[in-house]
């Protein structure tokens, strides 16, 4: 399995924990996806993985290495790339300089590089042709494919994606869960936090329910859909 979550508690103040024993494990290959309502602490959990909260208790593994006690610097170099809530575009930089930022990792190795540039060009051509322009005057869509296009710079193993979805037009989407399945198809390992459950259950292969910090259901998705109506009634 490519990440393995066994009894995580955590929370932003010790006395207070937004996790509770915790356990997830995203398949290679995969879409994982976690739903729940708000203040489930589903979001929560992907700063705990990625280092940004440190747990109070249990185990994350990714490929059988333990990231306990990692920095979210260090996530890039096990495998992980974290898309965060929110637009994380550079709108003053140009489409190629965001993108060259998510090739930090291969440091000042150009052939490196520019072999990165011509893998993530060909399968992105719209960003090949707006290469030039400011990230900033992309449609919101073209953003957030500028956002999921950076992560894949290094061909990391595991995709965490925070709120995907948050902020655009229902059309555009629809745009955006089209590129997480392209992603898949690249062979991607997928974890999706969305408060847009239905088009993220779309793609899940595997779903995980919290409910107030803690595992409420989980299954595959041909088990848990047909339940979908009865589980969110649970959350009012």
């Amino acid at each position: 399995m490519a990440l393995e979550i066994e009894g995580v508690t955590a929370g932003y103040v010790k006395e207070v924990p937004i996790l509770r024993d915790v356990d997830l494990t995203a398949g290679d290959g995969l879409v994982t996806v976690i739903i729940g309502p708000n203040g489930a602490g589903k979001s929560t959990l992907l700063k705990v993985i990625c280092g940004y909260l440190q747990a109070a208790q249990g185990v994350i593994r990714h490929d059988g290495v333990s990231l306990s006690g990692l920095q979210p610097k260090d996530m890039l170099r096990h495998g992980i790339a974290y898309l965060i809530q929110g637009h994380s575009v550079f709108p003053r930089m140009s489409v190629q300089d965001n993108l060259e930022l998510g090739a930090w990792l291969l440091g000042r190795d150009r052939r490196a590089i520019r072999q990165a540039f011509d893998d993530l060009y060909t399968r992105y051509p719209l960003l090949r042709q707006k290469r030039r322009m400011l990230a900033g005057d992309l449609s919101g869509g073209e953003q957030r494919m500028l956002e999921l296009a950076r992560l894949t710079m290094t061909q990391p193993k595991t995709l965490l994606l925070d709120e995907p979805s948050v902020g655009l037009m229902p059309k555009l989407v629809d745009s955006v869960y089209q590129e997480i399945a392209r992603l898949k198809e690249h062979g991607y390992t997928i974890l999706i936090v969305d408060q847009n459950v239905r088009k993220a259950m779309h793609i899940a292969d595997y779903v995980y329910v919290l409910k107030l910090g803690e595992n409420s259901h989980h299954g595959p998705r041909d088990d848990i859909e047909p339940r979908l109506n009865a589980i969110i009634r649970e959350w009012i």
